[in-house]
């Protein structure tokens, strides 16, 4: 098969694209498959894309962004199925989609990892809310040859309008990328961790009062949170680590647990437990909060801890900060979670059906 990739980010920048699909590439090379992959936003407009200012920089990259999709719309035609992560465009109704399921009759393969279909508006991205267009999402579903959705929410949010869904988790690809395994047990400081991108530090709020009752209460320890922006947190034991693909792993092998708390809201709920799924595999106990699929992917006392109010966030932090072996025991079986259920290995024949 040929298939166009029709996505809003350049390769490898993406955290969604990389363990959604970009992870699969050589895979369906191996299987004899061909692809293009066609960012809307260029590596130039990347770089600037979430800092402050560059307003008529930005604004460039999007008008270069629409000129790219045109052509794509025109090269499409030699393509067996076209794959849409998210949006064929960031702003406006869901033209290009329409296009390519309608006039071109291309068989369309939507993927999307977060409900999308709902506002999501912080002050980053403020201005270009109003143009987002959410609602053209049940509109793609509908179109679509196949939608592949990170999780059961997405996937009945899709079902309403289409019946063929399939649920394509956001997998860890465990052989080349997370493959190796925290030892709990080696001599050193001990330190929560947390990654995420700037959107999501808001859920670190709820968490502080938590971790600063554990510095009144003597525990040592330290907070690492690796961001692509420092957070405003008043606790001692604070260490911001910028994120850098060339040390990502190596900068999460440094926690001897992960955090992923949540606000239970719709948005919340259409998340794939991507942070847990990373933690996991490292071997780190994962603790979450009881929001969609992190109750899925974390079994509570067997491979981390499922949290709901801020005693239970206490309760465990502090015993798994002075039971190494605990963490241990744990951390093996949150690596044979993923092992047998989200990593590449074993959802690659989801993946190629996909494609059928």
């Amino acid at each position: 098969m040929r298939i166009l990739f029709l996505v809003p980010y350049p390769h490898g920048k993406a955290p969604s694209q990389r363990f959604r699909f970009e992870q699969y590439l050589d895979l369906l090379q191996a299987h004899g498959h061909t692809y293009r992959l066609a960012a809307f936003i260029d590596e130039e407009t990347w770089s600037i894309l979430y800092k402050p200012g560059h307003a008529v920089a930005k604004l460039w990259g999007i008008v270069r962004g629409f000129g790219r999709r045109v052509a794509h719309l025109l090269a499409a035609p030699s393509y067996d199925f076209v794959f849409i992560h998210r949006e064929a465009a960031p702003l406006g109704p869901p033209v290009f989609e329409w296009i390519l399921a309608k006039v071109l009759r291309k068989r369309i393969i939507y993927d999307f990892d977060d409900a999308i279909w709902i506002p999501n508006i912080s002050e980053a991205n403020r201005v270009a809310a109003g143009l987002k267009y959410h609602h053209k999402v049940a509109s793609i579903c509908r179109w679509a040859y196949r939608n592949s959705c990170g999780n059961e929410y997405l996937a009945a949010y899709a079902r309403q309008y289409n019946s063929s869904v399939v649920i394509m988790p956001t997998t860890i690809d465990t052989e080349h990328h997370h493959n190796q395994v925290r030892d709990q047990l080696a001599p050193g400081p001990l330190v929560i961790g947390w990654t995420g991108t700037h959107s999501t530090l808001k859920y670190l709020e709820p968490i502080v009062p938590v971790l600063a009752q554990l510095e009144a209460d003597g525990l040592d320890f330290e907070f690492q949170v690796i961001s692509n922006q420092a957070p405003a947190l008043q606790l001692r034991s604070l260490r911001f680590v910028p994120w850098r693909k060339e040390t990502e792993i190596a900068d999460l092998l440094a926690f001897h647990v992960g955090l992923m708390p949540l606000q239970d809201d719709p948005w919340a709920k259409g998340k794939c437990a991507f942070k847990a799924l990373q933690y996991m595999a490292l071997g780190i106990p994962a603790l979450v909060s009881p929001v969609g699929m992190n109750t899925e992917v974390v079994q509570d006392g067997q491979n981390g801890y499922v949290c709901l109010e801020p005693t239970d966030w206490y309760s465990h932090l502090s015993k798994l900060l002075t039971d190494a072996a605990g963490r241990q025991a744990l951390g093996t079986n949150a690596r044979a979670t993923i092992e047998q259920k989200y990593s590449v290995v074993a959802n690659t024949p989801t993946f190629l059906k996909l494609f059928s």
